[in-house]
């Protein structure tokens, strides 16, 4: 397997120049603007599975955006391993925050990067991620080196919540089949210590509004005198965490997994510094949940934040009004066992119960997912810890993370398979956020490495 490095040497700047053109692509698929771009980058997808080496490359439709499928069988004998990605991207608002336009990528050097990072929406989430199983089969196919069979599936929703893919896996679990699904869409703690992610929390997205006047009114001649939606809200939001920061929904913790002390100390050893945690955002001092330390706040704690806020005139000048309604969206991270279904109902009662007099609520769920766990004593987490000390020299570190990919727990409940997470990312790669970007190093290491997670697969598989 010393070709890899080789082979990496030979083709790297060709490697980065191939993502750059894919991160050229605003596949953004929140946004209806960007229909046809979310359609352009499936096709880009499919000659590109079908260049590194796949046999078959199909564009699956579904009611929304379609699934990229590629396989290449070299013996229904050996294990399978399904590679799951996603091509679409967060919108990139705000724009005016990049320091450079989201969809013309850059490279540039930063004091975490020294080699350079590709700026650009979607450079590690999850293009560049994506983009490494790619090239990592290419390397694979070309020099002879793919001990096993492989499947591919790369979806186009995950950034408004999978609406669709849970129906395809359902209907094609023949052509999904697999003994280990293998996604990288989550990070590691840090250049020099490698990871692992265990676990990722649910998720529960909803939007709310509240009404009161039938239309906007004048706030000299009716303020004081009705409700105002924007206060309401205000004050309704502020209830929903009391004085230690536990939210305080009526049965929102009834489900909530406590994790042993031991569990904890265990988590306390992966490398951590407060103070550079609170330098690199810009933060007097870090927030939340008493009685927890940030790790576990971002992990293994749920929590409820709202993610937008609006109403009434916030254009230039003054306009003296009370706003007709007031709107919020509110996200919810949950801990395996919480059933999001259940936290969305929750939710919804209680906020309804919160409304004054004055005005009406109405609560529209989004989406969500389950959490999950994986557990480190399988083959699939053995084969990925193998290939981290192969490449990286030390043995990556279990990590649960704050994050959510919902359809990892649809896939164990359709497909009976376990996933393991390999993330190469890092948590200033600023996913979701202006100036995302992806290190090269980081790029070329994940390519290093994916080989070597399928050579050890395939050998603890044979035992």
């Amino acid at each position: 397997m010393q070709q890899i490095t080789e082979y990496l040497n030979k083709n790297k700047d060709r490697f980065i120049n191939e993502l750059i053109e894919l991160l050229k692509m605003p596949s953004v698929s929140a946004d209806p603007a960007f229909s046809q771009d979310v359609l352009n980058t499936a096709d880009a997808v499919k000659t590109a599975l079908l260049e590194a080496g796949c046999d078959t490359v199909e564009i699956c439709e579904t009611k929304g955006y379609p699934i990229v499928y590629g396989e290449k069988i070299i013996d229904p004998k050996l294990p399978t391993v399904l590679v799951y990605g996603h091509y679409d991207v967060q919108p990139a608002d705000p724009i005016d925050l990049w320091d450079s336009p989201p969809f013309e990528p850059v490279i540039k050097k930063t004091d975490i990067h020294p080699e350079g990072a590709i700026f650009a929406r979607g450079a590690c989430d999850d293009k560049g991620q994506m983009y490494m199983h790619v090239k990592a089969m290419e390397f694979m196919v070309k020099n002879d080196k793919l001990p096993c069979n492989v499947k591919f599936m790369i979806e186009g929703e995950e950034e408004v919540g999978s609406e669709n893919l849970g129906e395809f896996v359902a209907n094609n679990k023949e052509k999904l089949a697999n003994d280990i699904i293998l996604i990288s869409d989550t990070g590691m703690i840090a250049k020099d210590v490698p990871s692992i992610t265990t676990g990722l929390r649910g998720l529960s997205y909803v939007e709310v509004a509240v009404t009161g006047p039938n239309r906007d009114l004048h706030s000299g001649l009716y303020g004081g005198a009705v409700a105002n939606p924007i206060n309401v809200l205000t004050k309704m939001i502020a209830s929903l965490h009391d004085e230690n920061n536990r939210i305080t929904i009526p049965g929102f913790y009834d489900k909530v997994e406590e994790l042993s002390q031991e569990e904890r100390n265990q988590m306390a050893k992966a490398p951590f510094n407060l103070e550079n945690y609170k330098k690199a955002l810009d933060i007097k001092d870090v927030y939340g949940e008493k009685g927890y330390t940030t790790n576990e706040r971002n992990s293994i704690r749920p929590t409820l934040d709202v993610n937008g806020i609006w109403g009434g005139y916030i254009g230039a000048g003054a306009k003296t009004v009370i706003a007709s309604t007031a709107y919020a969206k509110i996200s919810m991270r949950l801990v395996p066992h919480q059933e999001w279904e259940e936290i969305t109902r929750l939710f919804k009662a209680h906020f309804e119960r919160l409304a004054p007099a004055g005005v009406t609520v109405e609560v529209k769920p989004h989406h969500g997912g389950q959490g999950y766990v994986t557990p480190i004593d399988n083959d699939g987490y053995k084969a990925a810890s193998k290939a981290y000390k192969t490449t990286f020299g030390k043995t990556p570190i279990p990590q649960r993370s704050g994050g959510s990919i919902p359809i990892v727990a649809l896939f164990e409940k359709e497909l009976k398979s376990k996933t393991i997470l390999m993330g190469f990312g890092l948590d200033s790669d600023a996913i979701h956020s202006p100036n995302e970007h992806f290190g090269i190093w980081n790029y070329l290491k994940g390519i290093e490495t994916i080989p070597y997670f399928y050579k050890y697969f395939t050998e603890l598989s044979k035992k």
